[in-house]
């Protein structure tokens, strides 16, 4: 009877909607992920092959984004593409990422709507693997500056200083909204208002990174299991700061 009161307890916690699956008692060997524990600002249990799968998906997708640039028109970019096509590609980066960075002139959709938004989904990228808030944080900096600032958009520009600071600590602050957001989602089984779709829809939109790579790898938050933090898979490591 002691046992079962604290199961219960566990539930509450961890799964808010009132759903069969997720008040059944049997436990799974399916791996732990941090949607299975209680929420916690602080609490790390990082997927590191997750978050590489992630990393090179976000290479990807900003190759793929700076040949969708390329095409906009210039008033849409700030970029003299006549002017930047005479020079070398890697002298040009070079040249950006050396005299950088600058107080850029950008339509402000970009430095204060989709650099946000780019921010929390670097952020995402790592917090739904298990890292903290902190930790996650971090990434995303890492991400926009070294990836984005000082990587792809260099052969393009310099280094903005607007998009060195919002993109990260907007994007940090941001994402940890998106992260509570999408616990609730996985809690009802990827149902939001009693929708599926609306559930998923939403799912892809405050986590687009981890969604895509799901498709490829398969999505262990729809597994659904008490957190029994004293039993983690050999991949994972806890860590609890304070």
């Amino acid at each position: 009877m002691r046992a079962h009161a604290q199961n219960t307890d566990m539930e509450q916690a961890v799964t808010p909607c009132d759903t069969t699956e997720l008040c059944n008692d049997t436990l799974t060997n399916t791996p732990i992920t941090i949607y299975d524990a209680p929420y916690s600002r602080t609490l790390s249990m990082p997927d590191k092959r997750g978050v590489l799968y992630n990393t090179a998906a976000l290479y990807g997708a900003g190759v793929v984004t700076l040949g969708v640039l390329e095409l906009l028109p210039e008033d849409a970019t700030a970029w003299n593409k006549t002017e930047l096509h005479k020079t070398p590609l890697f002298e040009r980066w070079w040249q950006h990422v050396s005299h950088g960075p600058v107080w850029d002139h950008d339509n402000a959709i970009f430095d204060y709507v989709l650099h946000p938004y780019g921010g929390a989904a670097y952020y995402m990228s790592a917090r739904s693997r298990g890292f903290n808030m902190w930790q996650s944080a971090l990434y995303s900096a890492a991400v926009s500056t070294l990836f984005w600032e000082y990587g792809i958009e260099a052969f393009m520009e310099y280094p903005s200083i607007q998009d060195l600071i919002i993109t990260p600590v907007v994007g940090s602050v941001i994402g940890e909204c998106f992260y509570k957001v999408k616990r609730h989602i996985v809690a009802c089984d990827y149902r939001l208002c009693g929708s599926g779709l609306l559930g998923h829809t939403v799912a892809w939109l405050v986590d687009p990174v981890n969604e895509f790579v799901y498709l490829f790898t398969g999505n262990p938050t729809r597994h659904h299991i008490h957190a029994n933090l004293t039993t983690l898979p050999h991949h994972l490591s806890l860590v609890v700061t304070f």
